[in-house]
């Protein structure tokens, strides 16, 4: 009996094992997950040249615009407006001479996220072009000059208006909070303009009388609009 069951699994093992497949396991490859790139209005190509231009910092800075404005996709306006105000504000001001090395510059958005610095005018031209892309109407936004009580110097705000006739909401490098303009009393406003129009102020936000002469600022308005086409960094 032993002895059959002794030949019984000298059978099995033999046929067993010749028709099993001996498989060599191989060693286990280290598995890389690429990070894949947030999607955005900043493409990942400009992304990789902004890097060699402004160190590796401007990913984190560049990715996290590009993560708020998908964020704000679908947002009520109010919300639209007080997120990027509150975004950009994030960053300190700079004078023009100290970043760009002459007294008047316009930057880009993405210069201005690559500088991490900027003056007035590069928050209003940041948030100006954010919520525009965001679906905010251009004719309710104005780029507004007003005189800073607090600094006894010329500023520059952003304007939002409901309705023509409404008073405008004030998006400021100042005061981070959106107010009404007829709440800013530190702020005495002198020109609204928007590209197509510029007006003198009457009163908190209130548009008077049109200005015609405007060459100047119409050259800097298209230099601002061809730079932010071409993702100027």
């Amino acid at each position: 009996m032993k002895f059959l069951l002794f030949v019984f699994v000298l059978v099995y093992m033999f046929t067993g094992c010749s028709q099993k497949k001996v498989e060599v396991q191989k060693p286990i490859e280290k598995v890389v997950v690429k990070k894949e790139p947030i999607k955005g209005l900043i493409p990942e190509n400009v992304i990789q040249k902004a890097e060699r231009k402004y160190g590796f910092t401007v990913r984190t800075r560049y990715e996290a615009y590009n993560q708020k404005i998908l964020e704000l996709q679908d947002a009520s306006t109010d919300e639209k407006l007080e997120k990027i105000n509150q975004f950009f504000n994030t960053l300190p001001y700079v004078n023009d001479l100290e970043v760009w090395g002459v007294k008047d510059y316009w930057a880009s958005p993405l210069e201005f996220l690559g500088k991490a610095k900027g003056d007035c005018e590069d928050y209003v031209i940041a948030k100006y072009n954010s919520l525009k892309n965001l679906g905010v109407k251009v004719e309710k936004m104005f780029f507004t000059y007003a005189r800073a009580a607090k600094f006894s110097k010329n500023h520059m705000v952003l304007s939002y208006f409901e309705t023509p006739n409404s008073v405008p909401l004030v998006l400021d490098s100042i005061n981070y909070k959106i107010f009404p303009a007829d709440k800013r009393k530190d702020l005495t406003p002198l020109y609204n303009y928007n590209g197509t129009l510029l007006y003198k102020v009457e009163g908190p936000g209130k548009n008077g009388q049109r200005v015609k002469n405007r060459a100047h600022i119409d050259k800097q308005w298209n230099t601002m609009l061809r730079d932010i086409e071409r993702n100027k960094f």
